[in-house]
């Protein structure tokens, strides 16, 4: 093991053996001129790409309106039987359903790992999300909570408004605050072993389901 370190650090200080010591990586700029984006800027078409490859990994993918979203989450809790729900604190009102059986549970302090690993299911928006590799990104800003909150329950709901969908990586690296943890979802928590054997929910929730929010009656389907 040894003799294949010294032998990559042997190549990487002969690679650099004609760089002047005082040079700094941020001296010569890169050259970025590569393709930014493989998708045409429309909207529609953005969200609909999104929505093809969250399936294609597995997310259930649902399409509502701003008036309809606190109704359908109320359905969607309703048909997974949940009992419970976890909450960011700070999740807008107009998001969660009417009061019924429901125990709401807003994030906080309190709500440890133990107590969370009870809670049949999360709400939360996100950051963002990448059409073009079906990833959803949380990074712990407003309506998310914390990390913990949506690695720990079995069952998450997480709401994407069209206008946080960017459609690459590129597009979606500037938007984001390299400072914050960030949390890059591609459908449910998922391994696989070396027969390629896949279980489900190892590392976060086995069900993911995408609530996908668009004003126009073209964009919600």
């Amino acid at each position: 093991m040894s003799g294949s370190r010294e032998r990559v650090l042997g190549r990487v200080r002969a690679a650099l053996a004609d760089v002047p010591r005082q040079e700094q990586p941020d001296d010569h700029a890169v050259p970025r001129d590569y393709r930014a984006e493989h998708t045409a800027a429309d909207p529609a078409a953005v969200l609909d790409l999104l929505a093809e490859n969250l399936a294609d990994y597995r997310a259930l993918v649902h399409r509502t309106t701003p008036d309809r979203l606190a109704a359908l989450v109320a359905e969607l809790l309703r048909a997974h039987g949940s009992r419970s729900l976890a909450v960011p604190a700070d999740l807008p009102e107009e998001w969660l359903p009417g009061p019924d059986a429901l125990e709401l549970l807003p994030d906080g302090p309190g709500l440890t790992a133990a107590r969370l690993d009870l809670v049949d299911s999360v709400l939360t928006g996100c950051a963002l999300a990448v059409a073009e590799t079906g990833t959803i990104v949380l990074d712990a800003g407003p309506g998310q909570g914390r990390r913990i909150l949506t690695l720990v329950p079995d069952h998450h709901l997480c709401v994407v408004r069209a206008e946080q969908v960017v459609t690459s990586v590129p597009r979606a690296l500037p938007r984001l605050d390299p400072r914050r943890p960030q949390t890059w979802i591609s459908g449910p928590s998922a391994t696989s072993d070396i027969e390629l054997d896949r279980v489900e929910g190892v590392h976060g929730p086995r069900t993911l389901e995408v609530i996908l929010v668009a004003a126009t009656p073209s964009a919600s389907g």
